[in-house]
């Protein structure tokens, strides 16, 4: 079955097309700045989601504090469109990344991160490129085990690093604890600023991360402010984690049944090229609105194979349906745009700038 606006997308812009439900887009945006001003804490949204000026202007208007972002690249992308308060919550390294960042920090306000020395030497060649203080703030692992300090010691000996290099600040502390963390994340961070008080230094920031800890907002004392990203679109993680519904999820995968070999398989138009093959640890790909018992199995490039044998309904070939992405970070950044409706109008097409800036 093919709903009326679905047929409008496929006549007018062809399957697969990312679509943004507008109003949900604006409803999740009030519903996070509503919940960080509840919590006492400065609402900086990671734009690696939606990779839109238009929509992180949205934000700010909404009440967000600057921004975050990934990549240097994404950065210069959000300068260019007139934002001018940008966290990079990233290791920088190089000579060519250090003469983009000092030519950025001369133009707005960026704050950087950084977990080791190695770092820190190179971020003092982009503050004098830059001719002002680059602010810096210490990147600290309290459990995720991805990038960050370890222990409290390295946090406390890398404030202290940054304190004293040319041309740099220390801001303060970025943590991106644990959804079940929080309570390690509070030793971490007592210790930390025990520390670095004792030197003479008070960090202004305090940044915790994460949609998936939305509902933790206000558990770490002393945080300022926090880092939320895949809310403005939400996916089937961030259901699964317990912070969206699936009316919360404002973006959809439309995409046209293409085959039908055999009565319990299907083809669709939308493969790993579309939808991403990050699972992101649930079953399947995808959730079909209009078939939720099918599964998206397994992908080739261009290829979805649906597995319809739990499906008490069945797609036809040429039938339109509706998806919403396991991990829909991943699938933005696959995009050239993104189709805005309102209802069943469409209302316009938004470019999604920032993508694949992996630099």
């Amino acid at each position: 079955m093919t709903t009326t606006l679905a047929a409008k997308i496929a006549r007018d812009y062809g399957t697969p097309a990312a679509v943004i439900d507008m109003d949900r887009v604006e409803r999740n945006i009030a519903r996070v700045q509503a919940a960080c001003d509840a919590a006492g804490l400065a609402n900086r949204p990671h734009i690696k989601t939606h990779k839109s000026p238009e929509l992180a202007k949205l934000q700010i208007k909404a009440g967000a504090r600057g921004i975050t972002c990934q990549k240097l690249g994404e950065a210069e992308v959000m300068a260019d469109a007139g934002i001018d308060d940008i966290l990079i919550s990233y290791n920088l390294l190089g000579e060519e990344k250090m003469a983009r960042l000092g030519r950025l920090h001369a133009r707005v306000n960026v704050t950087v991160a950084a977990d080791n020395p190695v770092v820190v030497a190179d971020l003092t060649k982009a503050a004098a490129a830059a001719g002002c203080a680059l602010p810096v703030v210490v990147e600290c692992d309290t459990g995720r085990q991805r990038a960050g300090v370890e222990t409290p010691g390295e946090a406390i000996a890398l404030a202290r690093l940054i304190s004293t290099s040319p041309g740099l600040s220390f801001a303060g502390f970025m943590l991106y604890p644990t959804e079940d963390g929080w309570p390690k994340a509070q030793r971490f961070f007592d210790e930390a600023l025990a520390g670095v008080r004792a030197l003479g230094l008070e960090p202004a920031i305090v940044s915790t991360g994460g949609t998936p800890n939305l509902k933790n907002l206000g558990r770490l004392r002393g945080a300022t402010e926090h880092r939320p990203g895949t809310y403005i679109y939400n996916d089937r993680m961030q259901m699964a984690a317990g912070v969206a519904t699936l009316d919360d999820c404002a973006l959809h995968i439309y995409a046209t049944v293409v085959s039908r070999a055999a009565p319990e398989r299907g083809i669709l138009d939308a493969g790993s090229k579309t939808l991403t093959a990050d699972s992101g640890g649930l079953d399947g790909f995808g959730l079909i609105l209009e078939h939720p018992e099918a599964k998206i199995a397994r992908f080739a490039e261009e290829h979805g194979f649906l597995d319809l044998a739990r499906s008490n309904t069945r797609p036809n070939i040429g039938d339109v349906v509706r998806i919403v992405p396991n991990h829909v970070c991943v699938v933005v950044n696959m995009l050239d745009e993104v189709v805005m409706v309102r209802g069943d109008e469409i209302v316009g097409v938004l470019p999604v700038a920032a993508r694949g800036k992996l630099r």
